[in-house]
């Protein structure tokens, strides 16, 4: 297996119906339909979907999803929920409504009748630690959460309890304006702080392209999808790699200072075997939200990390 592609399976969470994409609910399913079909599918993970939309969910997907479990292309459509923050009690009635989703899912005629999906992944927001240990009492022990943490602070004790709990952190990377966008110095202390505790992270927004460069429409420079990833990992081998090093990996902006070797993965004089990538993916380095799965992959074909396009890939805007 390519080293690219062991750093980049199952990476990435299509959230079309975000901006700036925004696209309508028909349009972000049939999209993901059509993504699962390709040959570029190994790097899906997830659909997000908000917890308001589920019937305009159940409505567009339901002729395009399976139906059968006969084969690997007939598995559940893995959907990510985001439900309301950790602090309001608004989260409690979600929860409730998304294990019923799933429970009618699992019913064999209904999803004879209208496919298959499943919801194991939910993304709430917290800001402090009894917000976390609170939602926690009534998510389901089939259900992986993340929480969104305010990087302008000490985050310490948020991802301590997230430690004890088994649970993930989730970064925002990015936004529409230039003051939505963390610092390099804030997403270093993150991942930095994620590791002592050994909790696994998801980033979102602002992960279009592979590195760090200035994004004209938004008027600020946005971190690129090799730059968090290959940071998550390098700091996952070596938890002793300072923040100032994690700092230099993302804001990289030459994307062949990230060379992919038929053995593994280097940057500058760090190196890290094809095992050592899977295991911070795994344990660590989990996922990103982007409302795009096509700019990464053209991305990917320019620098030669893939081959060029298979039939039906092109997304459709609404």
């Amino acid at each position: 297996m390519h080293a690219a592609r062991l750093l980049l399976d199952s990476v990435l969470d299509y959230a079309g119906l975000f901006p700036p994409a925004k696209l309508d609910m028909r349009t972000t399913v049939a999209n993901f339909a059509r993504y699962r079909r390709t040959g570029e599918s190994w790097m899906l993970a997830r659909l997000i979907v908000p917890v308001a939309q589920f019937p305009q969910f159940v409505d567009a997907a339901d002729p395009l999803l399976p139906k059968t479990a006969d084969s690997e292309g007939d598995e559940p459509w893995p959907l990510s929920v985001l439900v309301s923050p950790a602090s309001d009690r608004q989260i409690v009635a979600d929860l409730e409504r998304i294990e019923r989703f799933n429970e009618r899912m699992e019913d064999r005629e209904f999803s004879r009748a209208h496919g298959r999906a499943v919801i194991d992944t939910i993304e709430t927001k917290a800001t402090t630690p009894h917000e976390i240990d609170r939602a926690l009492e009534y998510v389901p022990d089939d259900i992986y959460a993340y929480f969104e943490v305010p990087v302008d602070g000490d985050i310490r004790g948020l991802v301590t309890t997230m430690a004890s709990l088994d649970t993930g952190a989730k970064i925002r990377t990015g936004g529409l304006t230039p003051d939505a966008h963390p610092t390099p110095e804030q997403v270093a202390r993150f991942l930095k702080v994620c590791r002592a505790a050994e909790v696994p992270f998801k980033a979102t927004a602002g992960l279009h392209h592979p590195c760090r460069h200035l994004a004209t429409d938004v008027g600020c420079m946005q971190f690129g999808f090799l730059n968090v990833f290959v940071a998550g990992c390098l700091l996952w081998q070596d938890d002793a790699m300072s923040e100032s090093e994690i700092e230099a990996v993302l804001v990289e902006e030459n994307a062949r200072a990230f060379d992919f070797t038929p053995t593994g993965l280097a940057w500058r004089r760090r190196f890290l075997k094809f095992d050592e990538i899977a295991a911070a993916r795994e344990r660590f380095a989990h996922s990103f939200g982007s409302c795009s799965f096509e700019e990464p992959l053209a991305d990917l074909r320019a620098l030669g990390l893939l081959p060029e396009s298979s039939p039906d890939t092109n997304e459709v805007a609404s």
